[in-house]
């Protein structure tokens, strides 16, 4: 059973491991949080076990399961189940009558995201937040688009920013810096494929990146503040 190891010390159950809970449980792993997991699938529950002990398979999210975990000890619980909705709303029901401080559960619509405002839960929208930051940051950007092939890889072309002009390709390291890829550069002669590290980028030329949404915010964020910086 989960327990707290300081008193002083914030401690969070994060409740399924799909991308947002996964993510967010490494996160607050890293940073030092207490934390309790649980997810059905158990090869999600066994890599996790490498950043904290308290790590469960939990096929059954009743409340005599959810209590026995040891959860209701923590500061902190967050129902990271958007797609089974009917599964979210009695977890999240079963957490905030267990008593926990603060319950926050992820809503993949803004009727469900009422339902569970109604029982007692702060509600975020990881995906609807991240389409609304994306837009934000490619009207404030030099991208001129954005096709998303896939849920990871997204094509983006963008202009080249002033301060990426007369730098190398591998100067800039983008791959390194933000995880995306030069997959071609168009200018006025043509259109290059095969990105050699040591090409010059000069004004008027058009990149198309590739990666995925969290990279190209990334990249939009670093051109917005300041206009990034060399090197």
């Amino acid at each position: 059973m989960f327990s707290k190891t300081k008193k002083d010390k914030k401690t969070y159950g994060i409740i399924g491991l799909g991308r947002f809970g996964y993510a967010l449980a490494t996160e607050l792993a890293e940073s030092g949080a207490d934390l309790l997991v649980m997810d059905r699938d158990e090869t999600k529950v066994r890599e996790l076990r490498e950043l904290t002990e308290n790590a469960f398979v939990v096929q059954n999210l009743d409340k005599a399961s959810l209590a026995e975990s040891g959860i209701r000890n923590c500061d902190v619980a967050v129902v990271c189940i958007g797609e089974q909705i009917s599964t979210s709303i009695l977890t999240t029901l079963h957490l905030v009558s267990l008593g926990i401080p603060t319950v926050i559960a992820k809503a993949n619509s803004m009727e469900h995201g009422e339902i569970l405002e109604k029982l007692g839960a702060h509600v975020v929208y990881p995906e609807r937040d991240m389409a609304l930051r994306l837009a934000h940051q490619l009207e404030a950007s030099q991208v001129l688009d954005f096709i998303q092939l896939s849920e990871k890889i997204n094509i983006t072309k963008v202009d080249t920013p002033k301060i990426m002009e007369n730098c190398s390709v591998k100067q800039l390291d983008l791959r390194k810096r933000f995880g995306l890829n030069i997959v071609a550069i168009e200018n006025s002669l043509t259109v290059l494929q095969d990105i050699h590290p040591d090409y010059i980028l000069r004004e008027h030329d058009i990149l198309y990146l590739a990666g995925s949404k969290e990279s190209v915010i990334s990249f939009s964020d670093w051109i917005a503040r300041d206009g990034g910086t060399k090197g």
